[in-house]
Formats: structure tokens, C-alpha cells, sequence
């Protein structure tokens, strides 16, 4: 069943769950907001991507309005809930400065598995310890991981987040990032054993001999 939703496009991907701040400066957007405060509705973030507003985005809540300013701008609390693909956008919703869109929901499969998740966060451990971020090593222990919150703290490109946000098995998300992990933390390790050698150029070094 499809359903028309305001639209917020940005060179963005949101994750369900995910939290976001955002500074509305624009006409069309604080419209959006105030029209969104005043019936409590949910407006949508698609990706904009490649010069484009892509087909894949995120039903998002406005949760508060934090900051309004004497200019009409805002500083704004949302969130992030539910994957959609977008049938059919409007530049302009009816009788509206901002853009609409007609939206169908994707079904996402709660299908992960704990094995994979213990796997990913013992890469992202090394990851992480290997690049000097003991802090974030030691977040690890105590956060709950899924492929969303797992996702945004890997350095992915906006290609590469946008079409995890097109997967809708969780099991298959985790399984793509396990690999996406397995594949660039030896690149990683290697860069960092590299500059540690750089570092060793012209200082006196003390080295034992072999022994023949």
C-alpha cells in the first residue's frame, strides 16, 4: 500500500534508528517542518545521489524543534524509521513549497545472526586499535551493534551506505560488512606498518646483526 509523504532529499543516508540534528534554513524546509509540528507527520529523507534524488530512502520523525530563530530558521531533533522506495517525486507537493513523493515500505528481515555480529566487532576492534582509536575499541564492548549503528562508523562512501540501505535481510547486511571488513583491515594494518617505517627514515636505529 503506498502513502504520500513530504520530502527532505540530502546527499545523506539515514538509518532506521538513527538519530539526526539538522539546521533548516531554507523556505520550503521550515515549511516542511512547521507542516510536520502542526499535523504530526512523518516526512522522508531519500538519498541524493549521482546529481539525483535516488529511488531508496528513510521515513523520518520529527521529534523536537530545539531552536527557533528571529530569521524563521531552526535547529531540529529527528529520527530515523522506516526504508522506502520512492514510486513517484514531486518537486513540489501540492500546494507546497517543498517536495512530496509517493512511497511504498520495504519489509526488513530481522534475520542476523549473533555469530556474524561477534565476528564484526572483533574487526572493527582491530580496525580501530590498529588505526590509534583505542576510545572507540573500548565503546565497542558495551554497544549493541546491528548493521544500521554498525554501518556509519566504518568509513563506508555514500555510494556504499546507500546501497546497504537497499538490502533488506539483515543477515545479508552483516554478511557484507563482515567482508567489506575482512577486505580493508589488512590494507589498513599494512598502511600503518608503512608509516611506521617512514617514521624510522633518518634516525639512528639500533639493530642486531644475524647471527652467522
Amino acid at each position: 500500500m503506498s502513502e504520500y509523504l513530504p520530502m527532505f532529499p540530502l546527499n545523506i543516508v539515514v538509518y532506521p534508528g538513527e538519530k539526526l540534528n539538522l539546521h533548516i534554513f531554507e523556505p520550503r524546509y521550515k515549511q516542511l517542518v512547521l507542516d510536520c509540528e502542526t499535523t504530526n507527520k512523518n516526512f522522508g529523507i531519500p538519498t541524493y545521489i549521482k546529481n539525483a534524488v535516488g529511488h531508496y530512502g528513510t521515513e523520518t520523525e520529527l521529534l523536537s524543534i530545539e531552536k527557533k530563530y528571529d530569521n524563521g530558521e531552526m535547529d531540529i531533533r529527528c529520527k530515523g524509521l522506516r526504508i522506502f522506495k520512492l514510486l513517484k517525486f514531486d518537486k513540489k507537493a501540492p500546494d507546497r513549497l517543498y517536495a512530496g513523493g509517493e512511497i511504498e515500505y520495504i519489509e526488513n528481515k530481522d534475520d542476523g545472526d549473533i555469530v556474524t555480529q561477534v565476528r564484526i566487532k572483533e574487526l572493527m576492534q582491530q580496525l580501530y586499535e590498529t588505526m590509534g582509536l583505542k576510545s572507540l575499541s573500548k565503546n565497542l564492548e558495551e554497544s549493541q551493534l546491528n548493521s544500521y549503528t554498525i554501518a556509519h562508523q566504518l568509513g563506508l562512501s555514500l555510494e556504499q551506505e546507500y546501497a546497504l540501505l537497499q538490502v533488506n535481510s539483515e543477515a545479508d547486511r552483516l554478511e557484507g560488512l563482515r567482508l567489506h571488513l575482512e577486505n580493508i583491515l589488512p590494507i589498513v594494518q599494512e598502511t600503518e606498518r608503512l608509516k611506521e617505517r617512514v617514521k624510522l627514515n633518518g634516525h639512528f636505529r639500533s639493530l642486531l646483526p644475524p647471527n652467522f
